[in-house]
């Protein structure tokens, strides 16, 4: 039976990512429930909806697509402490602040951090929680974005190897493997959707090669597998990551993953800053992802990932904002810019495009999340685009081509967002959350958690 259409017209253009990667000048687009039934002309599509949302004057195009983001992290960013650190120091000076995270704390830095990710228009989302102490657990970040209406891919984290055994965080803030793997069972059970347009799904997550053991890795690889979830972890990030794996395992972090089970279609790994050629070329072959988080890379001076060299053999990248403490924002189409400007800093202006970078942030997120339903508007994918307005003051001078202009200018925000068919930014204003009380909300607890 068909449902509620709805029919975006007028669009001035409209961005598809479809498989001709067609720009369409006045373009429209055709949303019955939730899921896109025709894209074409305006006057193609012309009376074809029971409503019209008039774009006139707007960019249209897929809904940017999030691959890696730690959201409890919004409560501790620009730290003095760690503003200067490299990552491993700049975990030890965070952990201990961390270890005071509530479930409230939990729910509303979600809340927060995904609408920072919606306004420059991110629809879809992974999070990596990767610790659980005073009660959290890993539906109060589900339950956060049911509320704020975002296409949400949660991964249960893990740390198991604390410090007196040789791994990086404090004792206090690893788990039981057994308890681990239990739960890791019961938030499949709870929050994983399979389904074509799922709004929810569950990925298994142990944290990286310096916090969980080799055993927990490889059991979560068999338990994904048998559960059809998808896996995820940090790889590679930076020098004292890949010597740590030396170190310890007397392997690179690529033969790390192909001995423990994490290479293949099923998997994506953030970072990856260091992955050498072999390395490369085994995730090429396998179809394993990364997520590419340019801005927390350079916050953390990790290094330039080879995003080039991972293209070319093949590997399947996204873009990751990463947690807002080496971030310290969530703005996708800066994420983006960041990812074009880094790539040409080596000295080759031509390493790669504004189109193929917004291409990364589309369709190659949703590859990564493993996904074929979101990142193209297309008929049969899901109603996720977001359009911006081409009289804002950031595309100025830039309108004989806007496409490249989204990518290549300063960050903009969203004026328009729909997310599996609801609209949730109107005239630029977040419709799902008040943010006032939020953001309010939002700094009272971090101060708490900061200042004890």
């Amino acid at each position: 039976m068909r449902g509620r259409s709805l029919l975006l017209a007028n669009a001035s253009i409209l961005v598809t990512m479809d498989d001709a990667r067609r720009e369409i000048r006045d373009g429209a687009v055709l949303v019955v429930d939730q899921r896109i039934e025709a894209v074409g002309s305006s006057a193609d599509l012309a009376g074809k909806g029971d409503e019209t949302i008039d774009l006139s004057g707007y960019l249209v195009c897929p809904g940017l697509v999030n691959t890696h983001h730690h959201f409890y992290q919004t409560l501790t960013r620009a730290v003095p402490a760690a503003q200067d650190a490299e990552l491993f120091d700049w975990l030890r000076t965070l952990y201990p602040i961390w270890a005071r995270l509530t479930p409230e704390m939990a729910r509303i830095s979600a809340l927060t951090a995904m609408a920072e990710l919606m306004r420059p228009g991110r629809t879809t989302s992974s999070h990596h929680l990767s610790l659980y102490p005073n009660g959290v657990r890993l539906g109060d970040t589900c339950d956060a974005a049911g509320e704020i209406g975002m296409r949400f891919h949660e991964t249960r984290g893990a740390m198991s190897l604390g410090e007196s055994r040789g791994g990086l965080p404090p004792d206090s803030l690893v788990e039981a493997e057994s308890a681990i793997l239990a739960d890791m069972e019961r938030v499949i059970d709870a929050y994983h959707d399979p389904s074509r347009y799922a709004m929810r799904r569950v990925a298994l997550a142990p944290c990286s090669p310096f916090s969980v053991t080799r055993d927990l890795m490889r059991e979560a690889a068999v338990l994904a597998r048998t559960r059809g979830v998808r896996l995820h972890t940090h790889l590679a990030e930076n020098d004292n990551d890949i010597a740590f794996t030396r170190e310890q395992f007397g392997c690179t972090p690529a033969e790390y993953c192909e001995e423990l089970g994490w290479l293949g279609a099923d998997v994506w790994h953030a970072h990856c800053v260091k992955l050498d050629a072999p390395g490369i070329s085994r995730f090429g072959a396998t179809g394993t992802g990364v997520a590419h988080c340019p801005s927390s890379n350079m916050r953390l001076a990790s290094g330039v990932a080879p995003i080039r060299k991972m293209r070319d053999a093949g590997v399947k990248v996204g873009l990751g904002v990463d947690g807002s403490a080496s971030n310290d924002g969530s703005h996708m189409l800066g994420e983006a810019r960041q990812a074009l400007l880094l790539q040409r800093a080596a000295g080759n202006p031509a390493a790669i495009s504004a189109r193929e970078v917004l291409e990364i942030a589309t369709l190659g997120g949703a590859s990564v999340l493993g996904r074929d339903d979101i990142g193209a508007l297309a008929p049969g994918m899901a109603a996720d685009l977001v359009g911006f307005r081409l009289d804002d003051l950031g595309f100025a001078g830039a309108l004989h081509d806007p496409v490249a202009a989204l990518i290549f200018c300063a960050p903009t925000h969203a004026t328009f967002s729909m997310i599996n068919g609801r609209v949730v930014i109107r005239d630029g204003t977040l419709t799902t959350i008040e943010l006032p009380a939020l953001v309010e909300r939002h700094n009272r607890l971090a101060a708490t958690l900061i200042d004890v």
